[in-house]
């Protein structure tokens, strides 16, 4: 105890971290505010913010979005949209050679991509509200108000200005706050929803003194999924390491031995992300409207067609993502350059051929975990575990909180360690992801 009051002191000491963590805190305090403040034209008495419950991939949306969804708030649609927008920008800077030369300019470059993303981000943020407005007039069309006139267009505009107030926000804490933005902003929505969630699964387990005992193994095993994903985010390192070891030969810099930078999951949490964004666009169509067997197949999470499809789409963007973030052939040219070599594999191509041969049996079974990880909340509500909870048994919600918190801890220690104070831990040091893509999640 001593040790963390002593640890908070010397943050609270160094001016420049201080004024990190106020700024972060007052914007995530008025990202929360805004999430209570409701559209326009809509009636926050008449709201049921507990219709929707238990409707799969849209309760997950309103989990990212900390509750705003189902509030009708002008911040419903969150970051999402930027996410969407800054992932296809990512994928086109690899597959397009305009963007890729755009890239390859540096901070001008990185300008322009931006831009590019910003733009993205209103067309996608006018395609979702569009459809989030016939999404309103289907579960709440009680509380809209009939005698206010342009509903449609002034709750597009609303829903626009939002995530673009919001994207800002993620923006100005990046640049001048501490950790990510994006992720923070994510982060705090799925916080947001945890205490509600909790409170319901131990409502729900509290009607019965056998279902209790129940309440405490789901606690355990929730615990044993957060130490598992740590190290699914950290790229279970040590197993890295010795696939490293194998490979890497007599590589030198300065007398001291380096091992290529090898993961079991290079690829993150995006996988997850690129394949709930896949799975979401058959049911996009049908927001506002009456659902149909394939919306049901791909919003219902306990759906074991969901399950296979979602698994399969995560496995495959993951060698895909591994693919874009991971190039063989410039750490084959790079190991050539600095005179290393793999004993028994020639320099060049045959070199990179074979890292990349390698880093394939290295992404597989983390594709595997990260894909089984995925499904778990699906799983979860499968034996017994109410909608909400079960959302943080797995999939996006945990991976990102358990990332977003490694990776500020990290920063917060780098910024101890630079002025000669002691760590976070006593022993070693934080481990965030480390991941190389522009948008943290």
């Amino acid at each position: 105890m001593k040790k963390l009051i002593q640890t908070l002191k010397n943050i609270w000491s160094i001016e420049e971290l201080k004024s990190k963590i106020i700024f972060t805190f007052v914007l995530i305090i008025i990202y929360r505010i805004g999430s209570h403040i409701v559209l326009p034209g809509i009636n926050p008495l008449l709201l049921d913010v507990n219709k929707t419950q238990g409707s799969g991939i849209l309760d997950m949306i309103n989990t990212f979005a900390g509750g705003a969804f189902n509030m009708a708030s002008i911040f419903a649609l969150g970051i999402m949209p930027y996410i969407s927008a800054s992932i296809f920008m990512q994928l086109m800077t690899v597959l397009v050679p305009k963007f890729q030369k755009m890239q390859k300019e540096g901070e001008s470059g990185r300008k322009k991509i931006n831009q590019y993303t910003r733009y993205l981000t209103v067309a996608v943020t006018i395609v979702q509200a569009s459809a989030y407005v016939g999404y309103l007039r289907q579960m709440h069309e009680a509380a809209i108000m009939p005698e206010f006139g342009f509903f449609t267009i002034s709750t597009i505009i609303t829903l626009t200005a939002g995530t673009l107030l919001v994207m800002w926000m993620g923006e100005k804490i990046t640049d001048k706050g501490l950790g990510n933005g994006t992720s923070l902003i994510i982060m705090v929505g799925i916080l947001a929803r945890l205490p509600q969630s909790f409170l319901q699964e131990l409502e729900a387990k509290s009607t019965r003194t056998g279902l209790i005992l129940v309440f405490i193994v789901e606690l355990a095993i929730l615990i044993a999924i957060i130490l598992g994903c740590i190290l699914l985010i950290q790229g279970v390192r040590k197993v890295s390491v010795n696939y490293a070891k194998q490979i890497v030969g007599n590589r030198q810099f300065g007398g001291a031995r380096q091992f290529l930078p090898l993961k079991v999951n290079s690829a993150g949490v995006m996988p997850i992300i690129f394949a709930q964004a896949i799975m979401f666009l058959p049911t996009l169509f049908t927001l506002g409207g009456s659902p149909n067997a394939v919306s049901k197949i791909f919003t219902d999470h306990t759906n074991i067609w969901y399950m296979v499809i979602y698994s399969v789409v995560v496995i495959g963007f993951t060698f895909l993502y591994t693919a874009l973030i991971f190039n063989p052939k410039q750490i084959a040219e790079n190991l050539k350059q600095n005179n290393g070599f793999i004993p028994g594999v020639k320099p060049g191509q045959p070199t990179a051929d074979y890292i990349g041969n390698v880093m394939d049996k290295i992404t597989f079974p983390g594709a595997i975990l990260l894909a089984f990880v995925g499904i778990l909340p699906g799983i979860a509500q499968l034996m017994g575990v109410t909608q909400g909870f079960s959302s943080f048994f797995g999939g996006t919600s945990l991976l990102i909180m358990v990332g977003v918190i490694l990776d500020t801890l990290q920063q917060v220690e780098t910024q101890l360690l630079m002025r000669q104070y002691d760590g976070l831990m006593k022993s070693g040091r934080v481990q965030g992801r480390q991941t190389t893509s522009a948008v943290q999640y």
